[in-house]
């Protein structure tokens, strides 16, 4: 069983910026399939960016220049830098790691960007 916890969310402002945090049970050095997604109210879960399994990393056209994704392995953590923040961002933010075929998913950080 795979244990993540995310951690940074908050309220700010437009043009802010936010650090995700996502501390994940074991050691991440295996786990190649790992991201954030996020939900926001009334809508679908839906891909923000995440390590693919062939070592490259993908973002959703919506993020791309803003956000930055990232990981230490002998911290066990993955994170995600969100800059330029925008009002349409506000929304839970989920850790996800994918192993041994089994999803796993954290509870979530709500990220609110007020305008």
């Amino acid at each position: 069983q795979v244990h993540l916890v995310e951690s940074g969310g908050g309220l700010v402002q437009a043009g802010g910026s936010l650090r995700l945090s996502c501390a994940v049970s074991q050691t991440i050095f295996s786990i190649n399939v790992m991201g954030w997604y996020r939900q926001a109210p009334g809508k679908q879960r839906e891909l923000v960016a995440t390590f693919t399994s062939g070592g490259s990393t993908v973002y959703a056209d919506s993020v791309k220049g803003r956000f930055t994704l990232s990981r230490d392995n002998a911290k066990n953590t993955m994170y995600l830098q969100m800059n330029s923040l925008k009002p349409e961002d506000t929304a839970v933010y989920y850790c996800n790691a994918f192993l041994l075929l089994e999803n796993y998913w954290g509870q979530g950080t709500q990220v609110t960007v007020s305008s």
